[in-house]
């Protein structure tokens, strides 16, 4: 076979071409093609015999077509007998992926790339080695607004762009086995990302508790000390999870939670109403996120177990009414039931988790490795739901990004796995919340047990590193364009490597992300030196049990200078004034507050929440 021989010997070790030079690019000739790939019949070494290292599996080349350069991906070279000849040249065969044009557009001739082939290599083209300004063409963004997250893998000195907009507005996901740097990616991309849209807030389930100092700049930490998520502000499914601790809930009590909690609500709005209930438009239901007292609540189990019609029906009754005081008196849930949580405080709620006003600090970690396992799932619902009617109910004004680590936990592909609310609420983020500003990211390390329709809608990928088969073919199945085969390397990148595709880029890229400053990696403050073991004078194993109990000394007492403490208020609470005769117990709802500047009305505008306006 006939191949040019003079590539040898004038290469640059960033192996760029010079258009003054093109014989000395010349590296091959096409001597097979179809549709989608060519062959290329090569030599590995010069006619000196040193081996010149032009051909390499990755590498993008040119195929010159006269008015038109068609670029190929290298993913395969071989050689036909098997065979190192040390006394004459090598013979090889290059195969590659063909993925676009390269076309110079008059009168400047500067490189335009164009996904597809309109022209196709004839047998005899000659290849060569792929010019700096073709490969920034490739990668170009045609005017979007884009920002810098690392280099090309190719030559580090061309810069790997991503179009913020497309990428945050259509989803994304960053999936890569353990180690391999997806934390960080994240880190780096959400830095990007805040200096690019300032109007963004972005709220991160965080399972491990590692990006709040790797974020201290920009970033809130709420945890199990410091959250205060009402009780009322979950809906039925949600609060049964949390009251069956993840078990299967019996449908008779979950019949009288659906039955009970709106009396409950209508007898806190509207003191003095007994078992009344509006019906119609003011109709409230047990998902109607209206304040109410669990004391009303076990007071009408009490009240509905002392009925002569509900004889049969008592262990039932007790059954859920032990459910219930279980909870309310766990230390664990005391950010659902803390005695402050039970008046409307819904401004303040979502104003501290979704940062608004932000003042300075757009991002929030909600910390999720003090919560109760049981209770995961419903807090991550509540959150879910709460992002998407923010958005969309502040008519495109609030931007917000939902960041899922380890997003498999919640959205599994098994349908019978994981909490139904929990994966339909972001299943609504991800196939309606781009319409509203409300965005999802995805971080996973196993993408094969996500749900697929969730993947299906992040529009820009970041693959790193992955080593299981089912998790490499469900990349391989999202990709969109003819650069399927740059996912063979899945199994072979580097640290920081990753392989992009998808809205936010041009064409698939390889790339390596930027080199975080230590202090911004998440998981590295705090960390202890492996070298360095703790001496058991250091290890305080009474503390260490008393967060495993997590139980506060002041609620360890059962009373307080011999009161009994109700399972309803916590230790330490002030004991309730006595009742004057005649006075009510009942406590108006506060009243709700309207000093947002952004003015989203929650909980105020009818039909946001399923509540209308309160004003005093």
């Amino acid at each position: 076979m006939y191949v040019d021989r003079n590539a040898a010997g004038e290469t640059t070790p960033q192996e760029r071409r010079d258009e003054a030079q093109p014989d000395s690019r010349v590296l091959g000739r096409v001597v097979q093609c179809d549709g989608a790939r060519a062959t290329i019949a090569a030599f590995a070494d010069g006619s000196d015999g040193a081996v010149t290292g032009l051909w390499t599996v990755g590498r993008l080349i040119s195929i010159s077509l006269g008015s038109a350069r068609t670029v190929g991906l290298v993913y395969s070279i071989a050689k036909a007998e098997r065979v190192w000849n040390v006394d004459r040249q090598n013979a090889i065969e290059v195969s590659v992926e063909l993925i676009g044009e390269v076309r110079d557009t008059p009168p400047a001739s500067t490189p335009v790339f164009d996904r597809g082939i309109t022209v196709y290599p004839h047998i005899g083209a000659i290849s060569h080695r792929i010019r700096s300004r073709d490969l920034q063409a490739i990668y170009d963004l045609a005017g979007r607004q884009a920002i810098r997250i690392g280099s090309l893998s190719q030559d580090d000195k061309i810069d790997a762009c991503i179009a913020i907009d497309d990428t945050l507005n259509r989803h994304f996901a960053v999936v890569g086995t353990t180690g391999v740097g997806k934390s960080t990616a994240v880190s780096l991309l959400l830095r990007k990302a805040l200096v690019a849209r300032p109007d963004l807030r972005v709220l991160i389930l965080d399972p491990h508790n590692e990006f709040a100092p790797s974020l201290a700049d920009h970033a809130v930490r709420i945890d199990a000390a410091s959250l205060d998520l009402p009780f009322w502000l979950f809906r039925l499914e949600e609060l049964t999870e949390v009251l069956f601790r993840g078990r299967e809930a019996a449908a008779e009590e979950v019949d009288l939670l659906r039955d009970l909690i709106p009396i409950a609500k209508n007898h806190y709005r509207n003191p003095g109403s007994g078992i009344y209930i509006k019906r119609g438009a003011d109709a409230l239901t047990a998902d109607t996120p209206v304040p109410y007292r669990m004391a009303d609540l076990l007071r009408l189990i009490d009240e509905r177990m002392g009925l002569l019609e509900t004889k049969n029906d008592r262990p039932i009754y007790r059954s859920l009414k032990t459910r219930i005081e279980a909870a309310v008196s766990d230390p664990r849930y005391r950010f659902m039931f803390n005695s402050r949580l039970i008046e409307d405080t819904i401004h303040e709620t979502v104003g501290k988790i979704f940062r608004v006003p932000h003042h300075g600090r757009p991002v929030t970690c909600f910390e999720m490795a003090g919560l109760p396992s049981e209770v995961v799932n419903s807090v991550c619902s509540v959150l879910a739901r709460l992002a998407f009617d923010l958005a969309l109910w502040s008519e495109g004004r609030l931007r917000l990004l939902m960041l899922c680590e380890e997003a498999h936990r919640y959205m599994p592909a098994d349908p019978r796995m994981g909490f139904a609310p929990t994966r339909h609420a972001l299943s609504r983020i991800a196939k309606e919340g781009r319409k509203y500003g409300c965005y999802l990211g995805v971080v996973t390390q196993r993408p094969g047990e996500l749900d697929p329709t969730v993947l299906s809608q992040c529009s820009t990928v970041f693959a790193m590193r992955l080593a299981n088969e089912q998790d490499q073919a469900i990349i391989r199945s999202a990709i969109a364009d003819s650069s399927a085969s740059t996912l063979s390397f899945l199994s072979s990148m580097g640290q920081r490597e990753a392989i992009a595709f998808g809205e936010g880029v041009a064409t698939t890229m390889r790339l390596k992300f930027e080199k975080l400053d230590p202090a911004f990696i998440p998981g590295s403050a705090g960390k202890r030196d492996e070298k360095e073991p703790a001496e058991d004078g250091e290890i305080d194993l009474a503390g260490i049990v008393d967060r495993l109990r997590n139980v506060s000394k002041a609620s360890q007492s059962l009373s307080i200078s011999g009161e009994p403490v109700s399972p309803l208020r916590q230790a330490g609470e002030p004991a309730p004034e006595p009742r004057q005769p005649g006075q009510s117990d009942e406590r108006p709802p506060a009243a709700t507050r309207e000093d947002d500047p952004l003015d989203l009305g929650y909980g105020l505008r009818p039909g946001t929440f399923g509540m209308r306006p309160q004003r005093s």
